[in-house]
């Protein structure tokens, strides 16, 4: 009921933010004969111009937390503390939100959290393990700003980019109720050796902070969280096109995790299984167990060309110097898996349009590139142990750049047999 509302504001978050405040913003634009004209505050990755006036844009830091982040958070809980019970607060979160804005609780300096998200980082850690901590290391997440806003009236339209959907892990769960424990994050320190590596700051915090709003809190009555996009519905979309151009689409799952390079071996065993499939027994058992939920059945009959479509996202454990990010990983773990083999490609991609701290999305691998690689005296094996497959596809032109998406929900694998 329009007549009802008090003040609207708009806080939109992540690297989707000024895709998902355009629309937003033409919609509201439709209401201001009734209430008061909307504000907001966006915090992106990068900057652009307002949609509209009185629309702030304060871009943050990515992938590690910057000044601007804290900058960013400040605003956002200045922005909810003002509001009141006939007030409603939209908000738009999608992936990269976690580094894009932060409220460390006192006591904690934005060295310690950088040094923190640095060794997480590294050390091959989930994002839902990173964000567990996170959670409990930030006045806004875990339902902070849920909580800042506390008691208006609070929708969150949600893009995911966490394998699984869980609303409390994507960009830490600001609106969300957190069903995870300060001994949970302390448990993701001792899992990965960090626990005596971290700024002594972050323990005492994650032992001496209040604890995050929990499911069934009072104040989340008034929370609204929509999931209006997932890799899993990116999947489909790739899978419907992938059958318009002539394939015979095949769905892996949206629930890829694990070691890029691991990774890597698994689909590569599938995507040759399928590409010789008519010599193979429908009871032909090994793969089957390998595939993870969605698609665990060995194809008991392959048309081809067919498209193959894995969804989620890996993660590297860095020991080199080199540069490249997880869906690169995976493509130069795949090429000595593929080599020699004909007729037979696949594309990997993170659905931003970049992939770690680089310009690429991901990289491209046939049955050819090993030597193609060769003949410039390209080692595989010595890259992927650097940690450098940016320059390993960057030599052979096999990089995929097409620019920042807009959007970001994971990343997608696709693999595909002529």
């Amino acid at each position: 009921d329009l007549e009802k509302i008090g003040q609207i504001r708009v806080l939109g978050l992540g690297k989707a933010a000024r895709a998902m405040s355009l629309p937003l913003a033409d919609s509201l634009a439709g209401w201001l004969n009734a209430v008061e004209a909307p504000r907001g505050l966006l915090i992106p990755k990068q900057a652009f111009d307002s949609p509209r006036a009185g629309f702030e844009v304060q871009v943050g830091g990515h992938p590690v937390p910057d000044e601007n982040s804290l900058k960013a958070g400040a605003k956002a809980l200045e922005l909810a503390r003002g509001l009141d019970e006939n007030d409603l607060l939209i908000c738009l979160i999608s992936g990269g939100g976690s580094a894009l804005m932060s409220a460390p609780h006192p006591g904690l300096t934005l060295d310690d959290l950088q040094s923190l998200t640095r060794s997480l980082l590294a050390c091959g850690a989930r994002i839902d393990e990173i964000n567990t901590l996170r959670r409990h290391l930030d006045q806004v997440k875990g339902g902070g700003l849920a909580r800042a806003a506390s008691p208006a009236r609070l929708v969150s339209l949600i893009l995911s980019d966490v394998v699984g959907n869980p609303l409390e892990a994507i960009a830490s769960g600001p609106t969300a109720p957190d069903p995870t424990s300060k001994a949970d994050g302390l448990a993701v320190l001792e899992k990965y050796g960090l626990t005596d590596k971290v700024p002594a700051a972050v323990i005492q915090t994650l032992e001496n902070a209040p604890e995050t709003p929990k499911p069934g809190a009072d104040l989340f009555r008034q929370v609204q969280n929509v999931l209006v996009g997932s890799n899993f519905l990116a999947a489909q979309a790739a899978l419907a096109q992938a059958q318009a151009e002539g394939f015979q689409p095949h769905f892996l799952g949206d629930t890829w995790q694990g070691e890029a390079r691991e990774v890597a071996k698994i689909l590569c065993e599938r995507l040759i299984a399928d590409s010789k499939i008519s010599r193979f027994s429908s009871k032909t058992g090994r793969l089957q167990n390998l595939a993870p939920s969605g698609d665990d059945k060995i194809l008991e009959s392959a048309q081809h060309p067919f498209c193959l479509v894995a969804g989620g996202e890996t993660t590297v454990t860095i020991k080199g110097t080199g540069l490249g990010g997880r869906n690169q990983e995976l493509a130069l773990a795949a090429v000595n898996e593929l080599a020699g083999r004909q007729n037979v490609l696949l594309v990997t991609l993170a659905t931003d349009g970049e992939d770690g701290p680089t310009d690429a999305a991901g990289a491209v691998v046939t049955g050819e590139t090993q030597e193609r690689a060769r003949a410039l005296n390209l080692d595989p094996d010595a890259l992927l142990e650097r940690n450098d497959s940016y320059h390993f596809f960057a030599a052979l032109g096999d990089l995929l750049k097409p620019g920042s998406s807009g959007t970001n929900v994971n990343d997608l694998a696709f693999l595909f047999g002529f």
